[in-house]
C-alpha cells in the first residue's frame, strides 16, 4: 500500500492548549492580524511549526483535486544542470498523469520549508526535493505526514523517504584521482562558498582526500559568487596568485571552467601546458570546443527519469528501493596533460 499521511493531525486546539492561550489568539498569530503582542505572535507561530500544525481548511476541500498534484523544488534553474534532470522528470510524470509545481530555494533551506509548507497545505501527491539535507523542521514534519518523497541529486542511507541520485564524495575523488596519476601536485579549486552548495562540499572533500594520498600540495579553495556562469568561473581564476600558481585548477561546473580556461588564456598561460583545467557535470559545451574540457559526466536526465519512475513506483503502492545510486561517466578531454 502507498505510504498515506498521518491521521494523527494537529489541530489549532491542540496548540490553544500548548501555549496556554485562547483559540481567537492562536488564530490571530497565525493569521497575522492585529490584537496579538508581536511576542505572543512569534511564540505562537514557532510553537505551531514546531507541532506541525499549518492551517489548510482550504485544501481539505481540494485533497481529491490535488491527489495528481506532485510539488518540486530545486535549487536554481539559472544551472543547466537542474533544467536538464527537471525535463527527464517532468516528461515522466506527465506521462503517467500527474501535474507539477515548481519553485527554486536558491541553496537557502528556510526558502526550501516555507515553499514547502505552502505547498503542503494544498495536499500534494507527493514531494520531490533537491539533496539530502534540509531545514531539520521540514523533515520533521515530512516523516510525521508521511507523504511520499523523493530527495534528487545526492544520496543518502537514510533518506526522508526514496532518493536518486550520485555519490558526489566518490565523483570527486575520482576525477581528482585521475587527474593526480597524471602527476599534478600543485591543485586549486574555484566553486561556491563553503556552506552554500553541499554537494559541492562533498566533492571537494573528495579533491582534498586524493591529492593527500599522493602527498599533494594543499589544496587552493576561492569561493566565488555569481553562480554557474562564465564570468564566474573567469573571476575565480583571477583571484589565484599566477605569481605561485597552482598547475590545474577545478571548477564547480564545466562552465566556470570554460571561464577559467578563458581567464588563463588571457593572462598568457597555454592550456595545459601551464596549467590544467577541469570541470565538472560534462555538458554539451565541453565536447564541442577545439579542445575539450577534462571533466565528469553526470546523469543528469537519468537522475530526472528514474528518480520519476521511483516516484511514480511508491505512489503505486509498490516498494522500490529506498536509495538508488547512479554511476558518473570520467571524460579525459584535453585540458590536463597526459603522460
Amino acid at each position: 500500500m502507498p505510504r498515506g499521511r498521518s491521521t494523527d493531525t494537529i489541530g489549532i486546539n491542540d496548540v490553544a492548549r500548548a501555549a496556554g492561550v485562547s483559540l481567537m489568539t492562536v488564530s490571530r498569530s497565525i493569521r497575522g492580524v492585529d490584537g496579538v503582542s508581536d511576542a505572543t505572535r512569534q511564540r505562537i507561530v514557532r510553537l505551531a511549526r514546531e507541532m506541525g500544525y499549518f492551517p489548510n481548511s482550504a485544501a481539505r476541500a481540494l485533497a481529491v483535486t490535488n491527489s495528481t498534484l506532485i510539488g518540486i523544488s530545486l535549487p536554481t534553474l539559472l544551472n543547466d544542470v537542474f533544467a536538464d534532470v527537471l525535463s527527464g522528470m517532468r516528461r515522466t510524470l506527465d506521462r503517467a498523469g500527474y501535474s507539477s509545481v515548481m519553485d527554486t530555494s536558491d541553496y537557502d533551506p528556510a526558502r526550501e520549508r516555507e515553499w514547502a509548507e505552502r505547498t503542503l497545505a494544498w495536499r500534494p501527491a507527493a514531494l520531490i526535493l533537491t539533496g539530502t539535507t534540509h531545514d531539520p523542521a521540514l523533515r520533521a514534519r515530512l516523516l510525521r505526514e508521511r507523504l511520499p518523497v523523493l530527495e534528487i541529486w545526492d544520496v543518502t542511507d537514510d533518506p526522508i523517504d526514496i532518493c536518486v541520485g550520485i555519490d558526489h564524495l566518490d565523483a570527486g575523488l575520482t576525477l581528482a584521482r585521475h587527474v593526480a596519476a597524471l602527476g599534478y601536485r600543485r591543485p586549486a579549486w574555484v566553486g561556491a562558498p563553503p556552506g552554500l552548495d553541499l554537494r559541492a562540499d562533498q566533492r571537494f572533500r573528495g579533491l582534498v582526500r586524493a591529492f593527500r594520498d599522493v602527498g599533494a600540495r594543499e589544496v587552493r579553495r576561492v569561493s566565488v559568487t555569481g553562480g554557474n556562469s562564465f564570468v564566474a568561473g573567469a573571476g575565480g581564476f583571477g583571484q589565484l596568485d599566477l605569481r605561485d600558481r597552482p598547475d590545474v585548477v577545478f571548477f564547480l561546473t564545466d562552465n566556470m571552467a570554460f571561464g577559467g580556461m578563458m581567464a588563463a588564456q588571457k593572462a598568457g598561460l597555454s592550456v595545459p601546458d601551464d596549467i590544467g583545467i577541469v570541470g565538472f557535470n560534462g555538458l554539451d559545451l565541453t565536447t564541442v570546443l577545439p579542445r575539450p574540457i577534462t571533466t565528469i559526466r553526470t546523469p543528469r536526465r537519468q537522475i530526472g527519469v528514474t528518480g520519476a519512475k521511483t516516484l511514480l513506483a511508491r505512489l503505486n503502492g509498490l516498494h522500490p528501493d529506498a536509495v538508488t545510486r547512479l554511476p558518473c561517466e570520467l571524460m579525459p578531454g584535453a585540458t590536463v596533460r597526459m603522460r
